[in-house]
């Protein structure tokens, strides 16, 4: 083992990349503080920018699908635990994994422009955070908020596609250099 490994849960990983990790899963943990701060004067209850999923969409452009998994789930469970209670966690980790697993899938095919991909991510978590309501309620008539809820996931999703756009490229000239030692 090189010494600048580090061992976790039985991975082997280099001491930058959880370094790396740590900075970007606090950095997405201050972007939900923030937004929690300055919520959208939209009249619907939960209706979010998602600016902490600018970090996992970069993220998912620039290091890959597990380190924007991790990046997302953690910030998920600190956010929730730290902000709000058991039910909002349910309901965010439902939008989170369902957002996740959508633009995971979308970029993957290579078929989709970035931005068609995050807004996809806006879409599929409100989607996932209805269906967790319902569940949870045990009632279908929230079904009346979706068509609301999905012209709001493509309007953040579409905003967050364009910044993360904007910041990919000057990310991963960061990471280049900092992987050469610059």
């Amino acid at each position: 083992m090189h010494r600048s490994d580090l061992v976790l849960g039985g991975f082997r990983m280099k001491t930058r990349t959880v370094a790396v990790a740590g900075v970007l899963i606090a950095l997405a943990f201050i972007l939900s503080y923030v937004e929690s701060l300055f919520p959208l004067p939209v009249g619907i209850p939960g209706i979010k920018l998602g600016l902490a999923n600018l970090v996992v969409f970069v993220t998912l452009y620039t290091m890959g699908v597990p380190m924007a998994f991790v990046i997302s789930f953690v910030r998920i469970v600190l956010a929730g635990f730290a902000f709000s209670g058991m039910y909002s966690l349910l309901y965010s980790l439902a939008g989170g994994l369902l957002s996740f697993l959508g633009m995971m899938l979308l970029k993957k095919s290579q078929k989709f422009a970035p931005v068609t991909v995050s807004i996809c991510g806006g879409v599929l978590h409100n989607v996932g955070q209805l269906m967790m309501a319902a569940l949870v309620l045990e009632t279908t008539g929230l079904v009346v908020y979706l068509p609301v809820l999905m012209i709001a996931g493509v309007i953040c999703g579409g905003v967050i596609g364009l910044l993360g756009e904007l910041l990919r490229g000057r990310v991963a000239s960061f990471l280049d250099q900092t992987k050469r030692g610059k």
